[in-house]
């Protein structure tokens, strides 16, 4: 937990007792190995009968916590911005490090051979970091939508299908006007793309209204301003509710029930014991790099040696473009 005090502040009482309750919030899920957003913990705050629901709550509740983390009295590791990233290159002290980290993150495919091949794919880009843990676990891949998937990446999907599995989609997404739609605008453009459709099945976890009326999470308007809220209105009512107000942990439960439907085990099983002796050789490898490199005849040490030089990119090389191609920008909206 890390706190540390930028600017010391005088909080009224009130002030304090939310600070309090926002960090019984995060360090509940910080035990279960979750972070979270601050929207994820507004609507906690509003589950748990702290807040109202409003949009004026969410922006107090924003600067109250803004301002707790700057006095040292909410940790900052555990509230994030999942929609910024920093990135950088990695480097390494010597080719045994790099042998000892690749030993940690070496996989098979254990889906390989299975008959079918999960896919999660997750409305909103700020809860990946809630979907990444359990599909490292289940090794499957997750994707960000960003709302509707624009038509390259749909197109590239359905390219990326295995010729001989089944792809079993997992959708999560808001309960409102578009995001029900966008379930539906998947399968379409499955359809569209993907002429085996038999093999494609699109499958909404989330949210649906059976969990709705069984974990009662805050209700919002649903924007009556959506072209698809005519349609809305006349299956679910007025009330809209987002992903995001449902408990990490139970995103997380779901998303592991689906995929170990689907599951064979025994195949599982057989290249997990694969991975692991493989893993295995990897690390041996690592701990012994020195003598492996001696015996060689080239033994290396931590120096750090100056690659040779490139031959210089030539100053203009003329593209190539098959004729037909169409060389303009992708005018999808990304």
């Amino acid at each position: 937990m890390l706190t540390r005090c930028y600017q010391p502040k005088n909080f009224r009482q009130a002030t304090l007792a939310v600070i309090e309750k926002v960090n019984g919030i995060v360090n509940q899920y910080a035990q279960m190995g979750f972070d979270l957003t601050l929207r994820q913990v507004y609507y906690q705050m509003v589950a748990r009968g702290h807040l109202p629901n409003k949009q004026t709550e969410y922006d107090r509740l924003g600067q109250i916590v803004a301002d707790g983390r700057l006095a040292g009295l909410i940790p900052w590791d555990r509230i994030v911005d999942r929609t910024r990233n920093r990135r950088s290159v990695s480097h390494w002290d010597s080719p045994s490090d790099i042998i000892s980290a690749q030993a940690y993150h070496y996989r098979l495919d254990k889906w390989k051979g299975q008959e079918w091949r999960p896919w999660v794919w997750i409305e909103k880009e700020a809860l990946v970091g809630v979907i990444e843990p359990v599909c490292r676990e289940m090794d499957v891949s997750w994707f960000a939508c960003r709302g509707y998937v624009s038509l390259s990446e749909m197109w590239a999907a359905a390219r990326e299908m295995p010729a001989s599995q089944k792809i079993l989609l997992v959708h999560l997404g808001d309960h409102d006007p578009s995001g029900i739609d966008m379930t539906r605008d998947i399968k379409d453009r499955f359809q569209l793309f993907e002429r085996w459709n038999d093999r494609v099945r699109v499958k909404r976890i989330a949210l649906n209204m059976p969990q709705i009326e069984a974990l009662n999470p805050p209700p919002n308007p649903a924007k009556e301003t959506d072209s698809r809220f005519g349609t809305y209105l006349d299956t679910y009512g007025e009330e809209s509710w987002e992903l995001d107000a449902l408990p990490p942990d139970y995103i997380e439960g779901i998303i592991r029930e689906t995929i170990l439907e689907v599951r064979d085990d025994d195949k599982w099983g057989e290249v997990l014991a694969q991975e692991k002796e493989q893993r295995r050789l990897l690390r041996a490898v690592s701990e012994n790099w020195l003598t492996i490199a001696d015996e060689t005849g080239d033994r290396i040490t931590d120096e750090v040696y100056d690659e040779p030089e490139q031959d210089p990119a030539p100053e203009h090389q003329e593209e190539f473009v098959p004729r037909g191609w169409d060389t303009g920008a992708d005018s999808d909206e990304e």
